[in-house]
């Protein structure tokens, strides 16, 4: 028999959780290994798979990525025809005078290392170049470069033809080939520019390599070509200097000079690079000196300046019974009267 029970009560069946979002659905899955539940009051905390970060620990992996090898150096280095400096990374320690083979921006060459790459160093040089040390110069690269060396005596003469045939209003200097093979560097001299493009393609035929025209002025000859100047030195221009400085006549006069071109002539035909060596140092000296002319008080009375010794810091001048003395800068009490370009009248020595 089958008994039917009425309930006292009305069953109230538990509504289905609502289908979950897409937006959050794809919020979680694209982060999986974290759930951050941050709240006001701290009592949650993000959690992660794994074992427990602590978030105190330094990250050392992005300083091992800003801080360079220690085995990284660099050095200032000497290379090309042109003696051009630029600062070369090496993977070891070189020293001064040492031969090695680089890579620059012209392709692979033989340079020479001057010294480590300091600030000071660098800001001494005018637009280094950059590059990296690839080796030491081996013996198979001497052999390479005497081979080289060989070449470019001949590639001069082959160059002169093709100049000759197009007409072209230019005087070929030197011809430089770089260790690699990458490039030939064609250097000439001419008045004024020069449409040399059918000259490359004849020379690029001709040598069967990437050529370069590089137009050069009367010092930058003189820096290929000249050896000795008349102090019997290596003439500065090839030795050690990469930028030409302007020197004018007023430097030979200052320094006291002879006037007289063929003794203040370089090899290039252009006044000496060395007067502007110590121009800034008799310039400083001589804005210390009353100007020839100057009417001066000293303890020998009133006189006038006649001529000057820089070097010494001595005054000729000439006193009011026309007696002409040599006395210190030191003895100059007060400027009664400047001579033309200098400071204010009146202004009074320094003892």
């Amino acid at each position: 028999m089958q008994l039917l029970l009425e309930p006292d009560h009305e069953t109230v069946l538990p509504t289905p959780p609502p289908p979950p979002d897409d937006s959050s659905a794809s919020d979680s899955s694209a982060t999986p290994d974290a759930i951050s539940t941050p709240d006001v009051r701290g009592k949650d905390q993000p959690t992660t798979k794994g074992s427990p970060v602590d978030d105190s620990a330094p990250d050392n992996s992005s300083l091992k990525k800003q801080t360079p090898s220690a085995s990284k150096r660099e050095y200032v280095c000497r290379y090309g025809s042109m003696r051009n400096l630029g600062v070369m990374t090496a993977k070891q320690s070189f020293r001064y005078g040492d031969e090695v083979v680089i890579h620059s921006e012209r392709g692979t060459e033989i340079a020479t290392v001057l010294c480590e790459a300091t600030p000071a160093a660098i800001e001494g040089i005018h637009e280094p170049t950059e590059g990296r040390i690839l080796r030491r110069l081996d013996s198979t690269d001497r052999g390479d470069w005497s081979q080289m060396s060989e070449m470019t005596r001949r590639d001069l003469d082959a160059c002169q033809p093709h100049v000759e045939k197009l007409r072209l209003p230019m005087q070929l200097i030197d011809v430089e080939r770089l260790l690699g093979g990458e490039r030939v560097i064609v250097y000439f001299v001419a008045e004024g520019r020069v449409d040399f493009r059918a000259l490359v393609k004849l020379l690029g035929r001709e040598f069967q390599t990437r050529i370069e025209m590089r137009q050069i002025g009367i010092r930058d000859e003189a820096k290929l070509l000249a050896d000795y100047g008349d102090c019997g030195q290596e003439v500065c221009c090839s030795r050690f200097l990469s930028k030409m400085p302007p020197v004018s006549m007023k430097m030979a006069k200052l320094q006291r000079a002879s006037l007289d071109p063929s003794k203040i002539s370089g090899r290039c035909g252009r006044l000496k690079c060395c007067l502007r060596y110590e121009f800034d140092t008799y310039e400083s000296l001589a804005s210390e000196l009353p100007p020839v002319g100057s009417k001066i008080l000293t303890r020998e009375g009133t006189c006038r300046v006649a001529a000057q010794d820089i070097l010494a810091a001595q005054l000729i001048v000439t006193t009011e019974d026309k007696r002409r003395i040599m006395i210190p800068s030191g003895d100059v009490i007060e400027i009664l009267k400047v001579g033309e370009g200098s400071p204010s009248r009146g202004k009074k020595r320094k003892k």
